[in-house]
């Protein structure tokens, strides 16, 4: 790494701190706390910066630190529920930024991850793209393609993926711990192909929210558990339930289950299956929009 010095300073300029305050009543406390500390990445010299939404969801308050020490009032330009991404802005002009890689990261391609670890001070960590594949989550999450890397995230999520050329190639999101594949980042693609809809406040979600985990277990998907209130609640889904079919299609893999449910949109119903001690059940759900329960 030492020999990299030069590639190093030339990243570390663009990162930020990012101190996140949430009401006690935001639903989404319950699990991502009412104090939230992230990293974050300038990519526009007119004060946007990328990280990812999870550390800003609800909040009250947003504090960014840059290397030097200043200090602004964030605010939340767009939050895209589908990618996970969030753009922020703050008051200040002319700041340094990193461009977004000119290519697309392959395997094999050595990488480095930048992070803060507190209000002025990032830490480091290097390696290698070992995975570009798909990731599906329990919480209604799925993303076609991701950057999976052998470098451990040292430091807050949201932080900086950049190749060798100090590019952009994606936001830190996941601390995965399989062998050979330690951090997701989420491909700054997602962010290239809505760049203008991020600035300009256009962002939509076409995919139903139900509000509810589901877990795969011994080929099938098992309810986990359920949101309070959400649609799966209010329809009678329960944990334990075992999701059958979805508008008659079988359903056996989470990423099947996803690719079933969004097909619809939100406010139209969808049918399921489930199983529940060993009596088959229909249910019909009505599809939410996830901005109406953890917009900010």
């Amino acid at each position: 790494m030492n020999g990299h010095l030069g590639l190093i300073h030339a990243i570390l300029p663009a990162t930020v701190d990012v101190r996140v305050s949430i009401p006690e009543d935001h639903p989404s406390t319950k699990n991502l706390g009412s104090e939230r500390t992230g990293s974050g990445t300038i990519v526009d010299p007119e004060g946007y910066i990328l990280t990812v939404n999870y550390v800003v969801t609800g909040a009250s308050s947003i504090t960014v630190t840059v290397t030097d020490g200043e200090q602004y009032v964030g605010e939340i330009v767009a939050q895209d529920l589908d990618s996970g991404l969030a753009l922020l802005k703050i008051p200040a002009r002319g700041l340094p930024f990193l461009k977004p890689a000119a290519e697309s990261p392959v395997l094999g391609q050595a990488t480095l991850i930048v992070a803060s670890s507190g209000n002025t001070e990032r830490k480091v960590s290097g390696g290698y793209v070992t995975s570009l594949e798909p990731y599906d989550g329990h919480w209604e999450y799925m993303l076609d393609q991701t950057v999976r890397v052998t470098a451990v995230n040292p430091g807050y999520g949201g932080g900086t993926l950049a190749n060798f050329r100090a590019e952009l190639i994606g936001v830190v999101s996941l601390n995965l711990g399989d062998v050979g594949k330690f951090s997701l980042a989420i491909p700054i693609e997602y962010y290239l192909r809505h760049e203008q809809g991020f600035k300009q406040r256009r962002l939509t979600t076409h995919r139903p929210w139900l509000g509810f985990y589901p877990q795969l277990f011994a080929g099938h998907i098992v309810v986990g558990g359920v949101v309070p209130g959400g649609p799966a609640d209010r329809c009678g889904l329960k944990e334990g339930d075992i999701i059958l079919d979805v508008e008659k299609a079988e359903i056996r893999s989470r990423r099947q289950l996803y690719q079933e449910l969004w097909k619809k949109q939100p406010g139209e119903p969808i049918s399921l299956r489930i199983l529940r001690n060993d009596a088959s059940i229909e249910l019909n759900v009505i599809g939410g929009d996830r901005r109406d329960r953890y917009g900010r």
